[in-house]
């Protein structure tokens, strides 16, 4: 009586070895390009989110103080609790205890809950918010609304560009033009 064995040989192996590395070195190149395109669409999603929590929070601004229109940018740390921020006027001054740095940072908090993950630079023009830029946790992945100035091609080169600049660009997209 003949007893067969069951089992693989070894060139049946090494074939099998052979297909699964190829497909790995096909589809792990795509993979990391997915990574980037998630990366960037969430900072530019995270911007949008931004940029309408600072909206919301002039607009409570101008109804306790009828001050918003003064106000012409913001900042923000990332790490920053009650007061993480700060906002410069055109003349430079805040005149209203309700319109202090703390409250404006608080205000905005109320409507995204996680800005203290952002290092962020908003430009605003007579009470509205028309350009921000933010980098998360000090991340290369930078993120603007109006979107378009950082994308999947271009977020390398641009990571190390003041946020500031990159907020000017996004709000010059959105058809604002600087005064001084």
């Amino acid at each position: 009586m003949k007893t067969t064995k069951k089992g693989f040989t070894l060139i049946e192996l090494i074939v099998v070895i052979a297909i699964i590395g190829v497909l790995a070195a096909i589809l792990v190149p795509a993979m990391l390009g997915y990574v980037k395109k998630s990366k960037v669409s969430s900072a530019n999603s995270a911007a949008n989110t931004l940029q309408k929590a600072i909206n919301t929070a002039l607009i409570e601004i101008d109804e306790e103080t009828e001050e918003a229109a003064k106000i012409k940018n913001m900042t923000g740390t990332h790490g920053a609790s009650a007061s993480g921020g700060s906002v410069k006027t055109a003349d430079g001054a805040i005149s209203d205890t309700n319109y202090s740095d703390a409250n404006t940072y608080k205000k905005i908090k109320n409507y995204m809950d996680k800005v203290w993950k952002y290092d962020f630079y908003a430009v605003c023009d007579g009470g509205v918010c028309v350009g921000v830029a933010l980098r998360q946790d000090g991340a290369k992945y930078t993120g603007t609304c109006p979107g378009g100035v950082i994308t999947v091609d271009n977020f390398e080169s641009k990571s190390g560009t003041p946020l500031a600049e990159l907020a000017s660009q996004a709000a010059t997209k959105s058809g604002w033009k600087a005064t001084s």
